[in-house]
């Protein structure tokens, strides 16, 4: 009984995180209010409350739950003694640009909300989001350390170069400036590898 009682504590509280993604995407955190929330989660506003202390807070928690897995991706692929740079990197262009194409109003808040507010969640969230530099850095200095990359092109630049050009793709999709597309989203992949990739190599 005590087992079901949890399980359904945590169905819930992912129902409203669930919820608040669709309502931060389609609304905007800032024009929203916690009662959009219950209504969209189909739950009673002060369950909302129940779980999470405020709105900026559900915010944090879909940020870092996000990022994190996005950390471990990169690390994991990083691990791969068999992989070479280059697809490394394919593979964590193709981890980030899956994610959009699998939930991309989820993307559409971390993007919109979190890593592109300098002045409120970005900075809150600073050392989190850097941490996502750090792990691209790290395979880039790899790279640059074995002799297939320059070594006059520093590794934390050509990695904020990197996360910033698949940033700045998820942001044409998500204004619609850009196709979305299967065929698109997999064109994209090889394009910002070559991109950034075609500079770094060594001839």
């Amino acid at each position: 009984m005590a087992t079901a009682a949890k399980q359904g504590a945590v169905d819930k509280r992912r129902m409203i995180l669930d919820a608040a993604v669709r309502v931060f995407a389609h609304q905007g955190f800032h024009h929203c209010r916690v009662s959009d929330v219950a209504d969209e989660a189909g739950v009673a506003y002060g369950l909302v409350y129940h779980y999470f202390r405020s709105k900026e807070e559900i915010l944090n928690t879909l940020f870092l739950e996000r990022w994190q897995v996005m950390l471990d991706a990169i690390a994991e692929i990083d691990a791969r003694d068999d992989l070479p740079a280059r697809e490394k990197l394919y593979a964590v262009a193709s981890f980030i640009i899956d994610s959009y194409r699998h939930d991309p109003d989820l993307m559409k808040v971390i993007i919109v909300e979190v890593t592109r507010a300098a002045n409120s969640f970005g900075a809150l969230h600073l050392d989190k989001i850097r941490e996502a530099y750090q792990g691209i850095a790290g395979i880039v200095e790899s790279a640059r350390a074995e002799g297939s990359f320059k070594s006059d092109i520093p590794s934390e630049f050509a990695a904020m170069c990197f996360y910033g050009a698949i940033e700045q793709l998820l942001t044409g999709w998500i204004f619609e400036v850009l196709p979305r597309t299967g065929e698109e989203y997999d064109r994209a992949k090889g394009l910002v590898v070559e991109a950034i990739c075609g500079g770094l190599e060594s001839a």
